[in-house]
């Protein structure tokens, strides 16, 4: 047995104390461990680190999020990442009611035992800027080769994404997938973060900034950013923010660029009209090879707007697979 799957149980504390004698049997080699939504709370944590602390070379991937672990039962579970025979390489945590203090547990653990994690996932917790700030200190240490980062809707303002954007121009090849949507960047702090992906050795395919509160300004950084080292990015997530026409003219900007490889880019309910189409689509004409998933739902395109789409559509060159759905 190498992966269990226990998702969406009424598994409770009790539960997972009786899963917790298997994991610590030297006899285990189970290496995924997936417990999502299983009303687990600090006592099944503490019991789940405590039996992964007895036996914790095998496991790579747990499996967490949607549970009650709150700051005290993440502490638990940061006194098994610190172990240096841990190999924990994916670590899913999203919705699991941890705050600043968890954070704080969570990053200092990995500091001490920084090589192995690839994946964090701590969307919907109570991060704030505080929060960022300590996981900052781990993903600017030279050894910490995290790949992907989730912090969707963890209440990160500017100086939450100065602290993200510093720490990984300290450290920018590892990181492949950032996904920060819902949080409060604006204009300011999407300038932050397009110092990093400026950075000829930032290695970045995958940015979500949706509902971040994005202006032309914002629009404006990001572009330029990106015209400046163009080839990695592959998926751009920017719906539901502020674009506007202005804003989209910068980032066709950019996607005409040849060396320009992006192939998804969603601008859903980004307020997007005729000249924002037109920009696009001319921009898209220019370099149609590589784009395949186009979203630009809920904007105002009206019958012109299409058109101009519908002329990037019937390009030989375009390789568009998914278009914007009305």
């Amino acid at each position: 047995m190498r992966e269990l799957q226990l998702s969406e149980n009424k598994a409770g504390d009790s539960g997972v104390k009786h899963l917790s004698s298997l994991l610590e049997d030297p006899n285990c080699k189970l290496d995924k461990l997936h417990l999502y939504s299983c009303s687990i709370g600090e006592e099944g944590f503490r019991a789940l680190a405590s039996a992964l602390r007895s036996n914790p070379s095998t496991m790579r991937k747990l499996q967490l999020s949607v549970n009650k672990a709150g700051d005290s039962g993440v502490k638990h579970l940061s006194s098994l990442l610190e172990d240096p025979n841990c190999k924990l390489e994916k670590l899913h945590l999203n919705n699991c009611s941890i705050g600043e203090e968890g954070f704080r547990a969570l990053a200092s653990a990995l500091r001490s035992n920084p090589s192995h994690m690839r994946e964090l996932q701590l969307s919907e917790n109570k991060a704030g800027d505080s929060g960022v700030k300590h996981l900052s200190s781990l993903l600017e240490d030279p050894n910490c080769k995290l790949e992907k980062l989730h912090l969707n809707n963890c209440s990160i303002g500017e100086e939450g994404f100065r602290a993200l954007a510093s720490a990984l121009r300290s450290n920018p090849s590892h990181m492949r997938e950032l996904q920060l949507s819902g949080n409060k960047a604006g204009d300011s702090g999407v300038k932050h973060l397009s110092s990093l992906l400026e950075d000829p050795n930032c290695k970045l395919e995958k940015l979500h900034l949706a509902n971040c509160s994005i202006g032309e300004e914002g629009f404006r950084a990001l572009a330029s950013a990106l015209r400046s080292n163009p080839s990695h990015m592959r998926e751009l997530q920017l719906s539901g923010n502020k674009a506007g026409d202005s804003g989209v003219k910068h980032l066709s900007s950019l996607l005409e660029d040849p060396n320009c490889k992006l192939e998804k880019l969603h601008l859903d309910k980004c307020s997007i009209g005729e000249e924002g189409f037109r920009a696009l689509a001319s921009a898209l004409r220019s370099n149609p090879s590589h784009m395949r998933e186009l979203q630009l739902s809920g904007n105002e395109a009206g019958d012109s707007g299409v058109k101009h789409l519908s002329s990037l559509l019937e390009d030989p060159n375009c390789k568009l697979e998914k278009v914007p759905e009305e």
